[in-house]
């Protein structure tokens, strides 16, 4: 999305939600994709999942710092998911977590 384009839609508000809920991007960015999820149940529903998710390993791993070859290979994976498109597996992690 450009800095001029104030229309996010799902595939962009989906990709980048991560980066939103860190506080990561910029005000006009952060912008749009708030103005998205008003309007967009699925989405909403995926942002509240990512807080919790968010919050949730936060506080379960904030006293003790990750092994850098687990943060390398997870960086990896998220790379690797993120470059081919497929989404499936991260897909499946969320559909199990919200299941059980």
């Amino acid at each position: 999305m450009s800095h001029d384009d104030a229309h996010m839609d799902c595939s962009q508000a989906l990709y980048r939600m991560m980066e939103y809920v860190d506080g990561e991007m910029t005000f006009d960015d952060t912008k749009a994709l708030a103005a998205h999820l008003a309007n967009c149940a699925p989405c909403l529903a995926e942002h509240d999942l990512d807080r919790v998710l968010r919050d949730l390993v936060q506080r379960s791993c904030a006293c003790e710092p990750a092994p850098p070859r687990l943060r390398a290979t997870i960086m990896e994976r998220i790379t690797t998911i993120c470059e081919d498109g497929s989404w499936s597996e991260v897909t499946q992690v969320r559909q199990i977590s919200t299941e059980g």
